[in-house]
C-alpha cells in the first residue's frame, strides 16, 4: 500500500511541476487602480487552491465542532433517560429458594 501512495504522490508532484513550466505567463491582476499585481498564471491557481483548500478546512472544523455539541447534547439526554427508566423501575422480587426459607 505504501508504494501505491508513493506512486500517486510522485505522479501529482509531476503533474505540478509540469503544470508549472507550461504556464509560466504573466497574469496582471487588477483591482479599482488599488491594487495591481503581476505574478505568473500557475502561482494564481496554485494560490486560488490553497485558499480554497484553507476555507474548505475552517468549513470542516466549525462542522466538527457543531457535531461535537450535538453529540454532547444527545448524550446527556441519554444519561436522563436512563435515570428516569432507573427511577421507574419496580423493586426486584426476591424468590425464597426451597427448603431456604421459614418453616
Amino acid at each position: 500500500m505504501k508504494v501505491v501512495y508513493t506512486v500517486i504522490v510522485v505522479i501529482l508532484i509531476l503533474f505540478i511541476i509540469t503544470f508549472s513550466l507550461a504556464n509560466t505567463f504573466p497574469v496582471q491582476l487588477r483591482y479599482l487602480d488599488v491594487f495591481n499585481v503581476v505574478l505568473p498564471a500557475y502561482m494564481l491557481i496554485f494560490i486560488c487552491f490553497l485558499i480554497g483548500v484553507v476555507f474548505t478546512g475552517f468549513m470542516g472544523i466549525v462542522e466538527r465542532f457543531r457535531l461535537n455539541r450535538t453529540i454532547a447534547h444527545l448524550n446527556k439526554t441519554i444519561r436522563e433517560l436512563r435515570r428516569e427508566i432507573r427511577a421507574n423501575e419496580p423493586p426486584p422480587i426476591i424468590e425464597d429458594k426451597e427448603g431456604a426459607g421459614p418453616p
